[in-house]
């Protein structure tokens, strides 16, 4: 009896392991099939957008000949205008020129002011050498008032072009200061008038990864460049010490 009762049981646990593994290797069986639909509909998305941009590309190519059969036609047509147009110009030049000849012949019979004339053009005469030095009078200003700006630059320039003690900066050593001399940077005015641009070139040549604004070099050239010592030895402390590296 008791060995029935074993047989049983053993025949029992047999049929729940058995269901057991049935049922995970038909979870993972349809998951694998699940897997499988989504691949198939990727590839008949990814099929559809191909057929898709195959015609764009076709049309595009339709439209680029198109295009290019127009720039061949397009000289053509100017030549024909200007054939065209050529003896349009010339008929009023033909009324110009009649114009002309039947007004001196109108002129011609009146040669009672000849005096009159000639004081005329000697009183133009005159005027036109008078003008040209007025007209270096004023270009003469003119460029004086362009090179003003010019040299007011380098002026400024020179002012700023002492180096300061960059190693005041918490964060900036020997070895730091030599790189951003290396780069031109020698005053606490240039760090802080960095812009996002100069600090991510002037990491990537020191090897920094978002350092400049961990230890806030900008916020301490800024007090230093204003000459705000008190400020400055508020906020940051430990400046100038041996921790800065």
């Amino acid at each position: 009896m008791g060995t029935f009762f074993y047989v049983v049981l053993a025949f029992l646990i047999g049929v729940l392991a058995g269901w057991f593994l049935w049922g995970r290797l038909r979870g993972e069986l349809d998951s694998l099939r699940g897997d499988l639909d989504r691949t198939r509909s990727e590839r008949d998305r990814l099929r559809t957008d191909s057929d898709r941009l195959t015609g764009e590309l076709d049309a595009c190519g339709k439209t680029r000949a198109d295009l290019e059969r127009r720039l061949r036609e397009a000289p053509a047509a100017p030549a024909a205008g200007s054939s065209a147009a050529k003896p349009a110009s010339q008929a009023p030049a033909a009324l110009m020129s009649t114009y002309a000849t039947a007004k001196s012949a109108a002129t011609k019979p009146a040669p009672v002011k000849p005096a009159a004339a000639k004081a005329v053009s000697a009183k133009a005469v005159p005027a036109k050498p008078a003008a040209k030095p007025a007209a270096t009078k004023t270009s003469a200003p003119a460029k004086s008032a362009t090179s003003k700006p010019a040299t007011a630059k380098p002026a400024a320039g020179s002012a700023s072009g002492k180096p300061d003690n960059l190693r005041r900066l918490i964060g900036i050593g020997p070895v730091n200061e030599k790189l951003l001399k290396a780069q031109g940077v020698t005053s606490f005015a240039q760090i802080a008038s960095w812009t996002a641009a100069d600090i991510k070139r002037i990491e990537d040549v020191m090897n920094f990864d978002g350092r400049i604004a961990r230890e806030r070099w900008i916020e301490q050239a800024k007090l230093l460049a204003a000459g705000n010592e008190k400020e400055f030895a508020k906020q940051f402390p430990t400046a100038g010490t041996s921790s800065n590296s």
